[in-house]
């Protein structure tokens, strides 16, 4: 019996000092105590050799321990590019959001509305590339929309910031997306007989994104259900919209065509 306790003590004794020496380890910093110049330099090493990982940790543990110091601003903004390279976009967008707020007048301002921008594209984009190689267009286009409006915002108040004319660039692309989505609907209506609903959407194309690749697509639904519905002015001013201006459209080629049968 004595010998059984023993085994038992022993026993008890080893669990609770493994737990223990393993606590230990798992409660060690995985940043070393440092002064916060020496750690931000640290972070500063890691950034530029693109190990953003461990620039992410020592910076947070920079902003834990010293939120008032000499380089907190930039440790920040540091910080939030970091959580941008490696995809964690919510936390970038609260962390944009965060500073912003609490500095609304902040010199860097133009930086963080193109940040933002190219945030809100990286989560447009992310979940189906990243998961399956693919451009959905016809997914959900808010944070496409919200994008669109960081540039602009930027745009048209820091005109003359390094970031303006990517942010232009970026724009453009946001707009073919966006007129994408707007055609994947229509043609969706389409499909469903929804013929006035189709027709709508493609003029939202037309009146919103008139420099896209998707206004023929457009046309040539607005087309196909003035057609089904029988309307045959509206069909004739869109056909001849189409021919000024996409003379080798599918539709043109078709209707000429039906001229030359009549």
């Amino acid at each position: 019996m004595n010998k059984i306790l023993r085994l038992l003590t022993t026993s008890v004794f080893i669990i609770f000092f493994t737990v223990g020496c393993s606590s230990k380890k798992n409660d060690a910093p995985k940043v070393e105590d440092k002064p916060p110049a020496e750690l931000y330099a640290d972070a500063q090493r890691e950034l530029d050799a693109a190990n953003y990982e461990k620039a992410t940790e020592v910076l947070e543990a920079l902003d834990s321990r010293y939120p008032f110091g000499p380089h907190s601003d930039q440790v920040q903004l540091d910080l939030i590019y970091a959580y941008y390279k490696r995809d964690e976009t919510a936390l970038a967008l609260a962390n944009i959001d965060r500073f912003m707020r609490l500095n609304p007048t902040h010199p860097d301002l133009d930086y963080l509305y193109y940040l933002r921008g190219l945030t809100h594209m990286a989560t447009d984009q992310q979940f189906f590339q990243n998961m399956f190689g693919i451009d959905r267009f016809n997914r959900d286009p808010s944070h496409s929309l919200q994008a669109f409006k960081d540039f602009n915002h930027l745009i048209k108040f820091y005109p003359k910031s390094k970031y303006a004319v990517d942010a232009q660039q970026r724009m453009v692309y946001i707009k073919n997306r966006l007129a994408r989505y707007e055609i994947a609907i229509a043609e969706w209506y389409i499909r469903r007989e929804a013929y006035v609903a189709a027709i709508n959407r493609s003029k939202l194309v037309l009146n919103n994104y008139p420099n896209t690749a998707s206004v023929e697509d457009a046309l040539n639904i607005m087309i196909d259900a003035y057609d089904e519905l029988g309307l045959v002015e509206p069909k004739e001013n869109a056909l001849a919209v189409l021919k000024l201006n996409y003379p080798k459209s599918r539709t043109v080629r078709r209707s000429e065509r039906w001229t030359l049968f009549d």
